[in-house]
């Protein structure tokens, strides 16, 4: 069994799998400040720069419900994103930003259901989402 920082990083390499075969470059993952991390900064062909937060769970790590890929209802892992999340995600996205001179962007969140006994994965893309701080 995985422990909870061992789905995190089986997340974000089906995340980062996901964001490519979605025809998107990746650019960094885990850029990190003394404030916050964002998980994955990835680069759409017209430019666009997506910052992406990853939220996994497994069912053998505490998800809830029937243990299939299928099953969202007992257990949101995007729900995890919260407002002091999303407050220490705004600062290190405006460093980003700042010192890479990025120009337009989005803020999303990919959802990794993972079943880790049959090997499979389902990911749901929350886009552009808005960042109230």
């Amino acid at each position: 069994m995985a422990s909870h920082n061992e789905v995190g990083k089986i997340g974000e390499e089906i995340a980062s799998s996901f964001l490519k075969k979605k025809g998107l470059d990746v650019v960094t993952r885990n850029y990190w400040k003394p404030y916050g991390e964002i998980d994955i900064v990835a680069r759409e062909r017209s430019g666009l720069t997506r910052f992406v937060e990853v939220k996994a769970v497994s069912y053998e790590t505490g998800g809830k419900g029937d243990p299939t890929v299928s099953d969202e209802t007992s257990h949101r892992p995007e729900e995890n994103v919260h407002p002091q999340k999303i407050k220490r995600l705004s600062r290190v996205i405006e460093a980003y930003t700042v010192s890479h001179e990025t120009g337009d962007w989005r803020f999303d969140v990919l959802a990794v259901y993972i079943d880790q006994k049959a090997r499979k994965s389902k990911v749901k893309w929350l886009k552009d989402i808005i960042l109230n701080t």
